[in-house]
């Protein structure tokens, strides 16, 4: 679905007069692969690249080095922008910044419009997007009267109604309270396992990566670490050198594993925390 194939990117500031005044490597010389159909995770502290990484996905920013390839389409190439960004939606921080019109139907009709879906086809896209995202109920009403969580919901439905095979997710938590948080992350999760869209998400949240099919942590436009969530939870030392933390249970687990109490390397949910607890109690 996603290829980079050694890929450098220099954020260069000048001066008034054109001459470069710094240069910053926020990308820099990353390689990987993102399968169809996955749930990928990219984590990593503030200034660690995570945004500019998925801006090169839907072709916002292009490569100063190497090859972005999304559905083998190259994001060089000016003439393949449409496809790209068909097959690539992307759904930003704030919600408030990707809702254009003063109806909901009508924001997620938006996308599809502007691509030339016939409108019969585009009003079932927009009544699929909106159920997928359980935000049917709501079809006619204002944005402004929605929560943040329900406002994020729109702002996927209108990527969803485009009908893209991957959707990737630019910190869309990160302003929410933890019941937006949650609503955001379930209605991803059911994109990926029911519609089998791919789900790129970026975040800080170390909770939202405990589902991942797959993780990447990234570290001054490195990617540092990679592997799937227990492999990478399990490292809680070298994840906090990165200014990470893990989730609050693995946390507990990891203390409790150093002071002497036989529990699995890995702990990842309070299922999991309770059960280890259980069987130590029953020897």
């Amino acid at each position: 679905m996603v290829n980079f194939d050694q890929v450098t990117f220099e954020y260069i500031r000048r001066d008034e007069e054109g001459n470069v005044e710094s240069i910053n490597k926020a990308l820099d010389d990353i390689s990987l692969d993102i399968k169809e159909g996955d749930f990928v995770v990219v984590l990593g502290a503030n200034g660690s690249g995570k945004s500019t990484f998925a801006k090169h996905i839907n072709a916002l920013l292009e490569p100063t080095e190497g090859i972005v390839t999304v559905s083998g389409y190259n994001t060089k190439e000016e003439d393949k922008l449409l496809q790209i960004r068909e097959n690539a939606g992307m759904v930003f921080q704030n919600p408030d910044n990707q809702i254009v019109a003063s109806v909901i139907e009508e924001d997620v009709a938006f996308g599809p419009e502007n691509i030339g879906v016939p409108t019969e086809e585009m009003w079932k896209r927009v009544e699929h997007a909106l159920e997928k995202t359980g935000m049917t109920a709501y079809r006619e009403k204002s944005p402004n009267k929605l929560s943040g969580g329900q406002k994020q919901r729109v702002a996927i439905a209108g990527v969803l109604a485009m009908r893209p095979k991957c959707i990737i997710l630019d910190e869309p938590t990160a302003m929410l309270d933890p019941v937006g948080r949650n609503e955001v992350i379930s209605t991803v999760k059911e994109l990926n396992k029911q519609e089998g869209i791919t789900v790129i998400l970026i975040t800080h949240y170390m909770q939202e990566a405990v589902d991942a099919d797959f993780c990447y942590v990234m570290n001054k436009g490195n990617v540092v670490m990679k592997g799937k969530p227990r492999e990478i939870f399990a490292k809680v030392e070298e994840l906090k050198q990165y200014k990470l933390d893990v989730p609050q249970v693995t946390e507990l687990a990891y203390r409790l594993r150093k002071a002497g109490l036989d529990l699995p390397e890995c702990v990842l949910s309070e299922d999991e925390f309770t059960e280890a607890i259980r069987r130590l109690k029953c020897r």
